[in-house]
C-alpha cells in the first residue's frame, strides 16, 4: 500500500486550507437566506456553467466511466451516446422551464408547485428529492472514502471524516457562492489531472493512434443503431440513450434542486440561459476526456498483465472501479500523488457540497420556513440555514457507515433508481407549466402511477433498458393525470385563477418574446448544430 509522503500531505493541506479561506471570505457577504442559497441572484454564466459540470464529474463518474469503457461487460465508448441528449435538453430548458422559473424568483423549484398546484404537491416532490439525494450522497461519500483509505492508509472512518469535515465546513460558511466558486477551482484541478493521466496513458501505449488501434474494436463502437433496448438485453442502444437521456437530463437539470438552484442564482434569465448553453457545449468534451482515460486504461491493463491482480478485491474479483486511482498510485511521482488525491477530493466535494446546500435549501424553504408562523429576522434565517446544512452533512456522513453491505449494488444501479422517478417528476412540472386543466390530485396520481409502473418494468421486464423508464414514466404520469383531470374536477382551491395563469403557465406570448431575442435563437441553433456534429463524430468512430 502506498503511503503519502510529506510533500503529498503539504499539497493536500494547502488545498483544504485554501477552500476554507475562500469560504470564510465569501461568508462576509451573506446577510440573509437569499444570499446563502441563491447568492443574492448576482451570479454569472461562467461560474454557474462550470459548477454544473463539476457536479456531473462526480467520483462515481471519474472512477466508474473509465471502468465501464475499459472493463465492463457490454461496455465501451457507447456511453458517449448518453451525451447526445444534453444539447437538446438544454434547448428545452431554455425555451420552456427556466425563463418561467427564474422570473418567479424562487429559492427552490418546488415552491413553484405550491403556487401552481398546492402545498402537498410541493412537500411530496421536495420530500422525494431529499430522500433520493441524501441516500445517493451517502454512497458517494462511501465510494470516495474507500479511495482515500487506499491511497492514505488512514482507515475508512478517518477517510470519511477527512472528506466530510472540510466539505461540510466550507459549505456551512460559503453557501451557494462557496459551492459555485469552489467548484470552479475543483473542476480546474480535476481536468488538469485527467489531462495529465490521459497523456501518460497515451505515451505508455505508444501514442494516441497506437492506443486507439490496440483498444478492442468492439469497445470502440460509439453508436449502436442495431438494438432498441425493448427486451433485447441491450440497455445502451442509441434510441434509449438519446430519448431516455433527453427526459432524464431535462428532469435533472430543471426539476432537481441540486442542479436547478444554481440556475435560480443567476443574475437574469439571460445569464441562466447562457449558463445552460455553455453546459450544453462543454459537457461532451469533459465526458470524452474521462472516457479516453478508460481507453488508455484498457490498453495499459492489456499490456501490463499483472495490473488487474494489483487491484483490491470485491467479492473475489478485481474491483475495476479502482483502476484509475491504483494506476495513479503506481505511476505518479511523489507530490503528484498528493495532487491526484486532491483531484479525487475535488470530484467528490463538487458533488457533495451542492447536494448539502440544496438539501438545506429545500428543508428551510419547503418545510421549516413554510410552517414557521412568526416572522424571521435575517440573522435568524441565515443561522438556521447554516445549521440545516450542518445537519444534512452529519446525516449523509453517518449514512456512509451503513451502506457498506449494499454499496456495490447501489453503485451499479444508482442511475436506475434515479430513472424510476425522473420521468414522473418531470411530468408534474410539465403539466404545471404547459396545461391549465391539470390539478393537484391529478398531478400526484400521475407521479405515483408513473413511479409504480417503472418499478413494474424493473421487476417484471428486466430486458427493457432502464433508460426507457425516463420516457415511459413521463408518458404514464401524463396519461394518468389527464384521465384523473377528466374524471375529477378541481376544487375551488385547486382552480387556477386568470392572473395566476399568466404568471405560472408557459404561453405563446412568452414564446414570441423569447423568439424576438436574437441571442436565444443563436444559442439554440448552435446547440442543435452541436448535437448533429457530435452524432457525426460518434458515427465516424464506428
Amino acid at each position: 500500500m502506498y503511503r503519502l509522503q510529506t510533500l503529498d500531505w503539504i499539497i493536500i493541506a494547502c488545498y483544504l486550507a485554501g477552500l476554507m479561506l475562500l469560504a470564510a471570505y465569501l461568508s462576509r457577504g451573506q446577510f440573509n437566506r437569499e444570499d446563502y442559497y441563491v447568492g443574492g441572484r448576482k451570479l454569472t454564466r461562467w461560474p454557474i456553467a462550470i459548477s454544473i459540470m463539476a457536479t456531473q464529474c462526480s467520483t462515481n463518474s471519474i472512477l466508474g466511466a473509465p471502468a465501464f469503457v475499459a472493463f465492463a461487460a457490454g461496455g465501451g465508448l457507447v456511453w458517449l451516446q448518453y451525451e447526445l441528449a444534453v444539447p437538446i435538453a438544454m434547448v428545452a430548458l431554455m425555451i420552456i422551464f427556466m425563463p418561467l422559473l427564474r422570473d418567479l424568483r424562487l429559492v427552490t423549484v418546488y415552491e413553484y408547485l405550491e403556487r401552481r398546484f398546492d402545498l402537498r404537491t410541493r412537500l411530496i416532490l421536495s420530500g422525494v428529492f431529499m430522500f433520493v439525494r441524501a441516500f445517493a450522497t451517502a454512497v458517494t461519500v462511501y465510494s470516495i472514502a474507500i479511495v482515500i483509505d487506499l491511497i492514505t492508509g488512514l482507515g475508512f472512518t478517518w477517510s470519511v471524516i477527512l472528506l466530510g469535515l472540510f466539505t461540510v465546513l466550507y459549505d456551512v460558511l460559503g453557501g451557494i457562492k462557496g459551492v459555485i466558486y469552489s467548484d470552479v477551482v475543483q473542476m480546474s484541478i480535476l481536468l488538469l489531472m485527467l489531462v495529465f493521466v490521459a497523456y501518460m496513458l497515451a505515451d505508455q501505449g505508444g501514442g494516441i493512434l497506437q492506443v486507439w488501434q490496440t483498444f478492442p474494436e468492439a469497445r470502440r463502437t460509439a453508436v449502436d443503431f442495431t438494438h432498441h433496448g425493448f427486451g433485447d438485453g441491450h440497455s445502451f442502444a442509441f434510441w434509449p440513450m438519446l430519448l431516455g437521456g433527453f427526459f432524464l437530463y431535462v428532469s435533472y437539470y430543471g426539476c432537481d434542486q441540486s442542479q436547478a438552484q444554481r440556475v435560480l442564482s443567476a443574475h437574469s434569465v439571460e445569464e441562466a440561459n447562457q449558463a445552460l448553453f455553455l453546459n450544453g457545449l462543454l459537457r461532451f468534451p469533459v465526458v470524452a476526456l474521462y472516457c479516453f482515460v478508460g481507453v488508455g486504461m484498457g490498453v495499459y491493463a492489456a499490456n501490463q498483465a499483472d495490473f488487474l491482480s494489483t487491484l483490491p478485491q470485491n467479492n473475489g474479483q478485481a474491483n475495476v472501479n479502482l483502476a484509475v486511482p491504483v494506476y495513479m498510485i503506481q505511476q505518479l511521482p511523489v507530490g503528484l500523488v498528493g495532487l491526484a488525491l486532491v483531484a479525487l477530493f475535488a470530484a467528490a466535494m463538487s458533488s457533495l457540497d451542492s447536494v448539502l446546500n440544496s438539501l438545506s435549501a429545500s428543508t428551510m424553504e419547503d418545510f421549516v420556513g413554510r410552517f414557521k408562523k412568526t416572522r424571521w429576522t435575517d440573522t435568524a434565517e441565515l443561522f438556521t440555514s447554516r445549521v440545516l446544512t450542518l445537519f444534512w452533512g452529519s446525516v449523509t456522513l453517518t449514512l456512509a457507515f451503513f451502506v457498506d453491505d449494499i454499496a456495490p449494488t447501489v453503485l451499479e444501479t444508482i442511475n436506475k433508481i434515479g430513472s424510476l422517478i425522473n420521468g414522473p417528476v418531470l411530468a408534474v412540472f410539465t403539466l404545471g407549466v404547459l396545461t391549465r386543466w391539470c390539478h393537484s390530485l391529478a398531478a400526484i396520481a400521475g407521479l405515483l402511477c408513473g413511479f409504480l409502473f417503472n418499478i413494474y418494468l424493473w421487476l417484471g421486464h428486466p430486458g427493457i433498458s432502464w433508460l426507457w423508464w425516463n420516457l415511459i414514466g413521463f408518458a404514464v404520469a401524463v396519461l394518468v393525470a389527464a384521465l384523473v383531470s377528466a374524471v375529477c374536477s378541481p376544487t375551488a382551491e385547486e382552480a387556477l385563477s386568470e392572473p395566476d395563469g399568466e404568471l405560472l403557465l408557459w404561453s405563446l406570448p412568452r414564446l414570441r418574446q423569447l423568439l424576438s431575442q436574437t441571442a436565444w435563437k443563436f444559442m439554440s441553433f448552435i446547440l442543435l448544430g452541436w448535437f448533429l456534429v457530435l452524432l457525426v463524430v460518434l458515427m465516424w468512430l464506428n
